[in-house]
């Protein structure tokens, strides 16, 4: 699957292959989900050790605000479902139109970065996090970029579903802690 993945970034292509089984299509979705969260995660650690080792201040996420300001279902319905339907429809949908274009990688990519970027506003945007943006928002692109792949093998569905389990996986454990009136810190 790595392999696969490095020589669709050398060249990605717009080619969906509608002959694979259903089973096989869950297979790879659930492991580009590994690859998302794996990539994350070590993403999130050096940004972490680098925020820490240089003693940079990120202010708050816009996570707390809305942790602190909605409900449970509300957050489990905008994380889960909103956000993955129109951020693969602003991302990955427009992919089509330039399916045959020799400015396909160009697109693909600049829709993947801007993805990633768009997650920004997650920040308290102050100097640091301008300078540090590319770190703080690498998770996300590297996440894009997982979904811009599904998207062109298998449809935009496919990325919708990656995207909503993904997002699930993450925000679902504190919701939990939420719902038990465990404190997060």
């Amino acid at each position: 699957m790595l392999q696969e993945l490095l020589l669709f970034a050398k060249n990605p292509t717009y080619k969906e292959n509608i002959e694979i089984p259903i089973a096989d299509k869950f297979r790879i979705l659930f492991k580009l989900l590994i690859i998302a969260l794996g990539a994350s995660i070590l993403l999130l650690m050096v940004a972490g050790v680098l925020e820490s080792v240089l003693q940079l201040e990120m202010g708050k996420h816009a996570m707390d605000d809305l942790f602190g300001n909605y409900s449970v279902p509300i957050i489990f319905f905008l994380a889960v479902i909103v956000a993955p339907f129109f951020e693969e429809l602003l991302f990955r949908g427009p992919l089509i139109f330039f399916k045959d274009s020799k400015y396909f990688k160009l697109v693909f990519y600049l829709f993947t970065i801007a993805f990633g970027f768009m997650h920004i506003s997650n920040f308290e945007i102050n100097t640091q996090v301008i300078l540090f943006s590319p770190l703080l928002v690498a998770p996300q692109i590297s996440v894009g970029f997982l979904l811009g792949y599904i998207r062109v093998k298998f449809g935009l569905i496919w990325s919708m579903a990656l995207h909503a389990v993904y997002n699930m996986i993450l925000v679902v454990p504190i919701l939990i802690l939420q719902l038990l009136d465990i404190p997060i810190e």
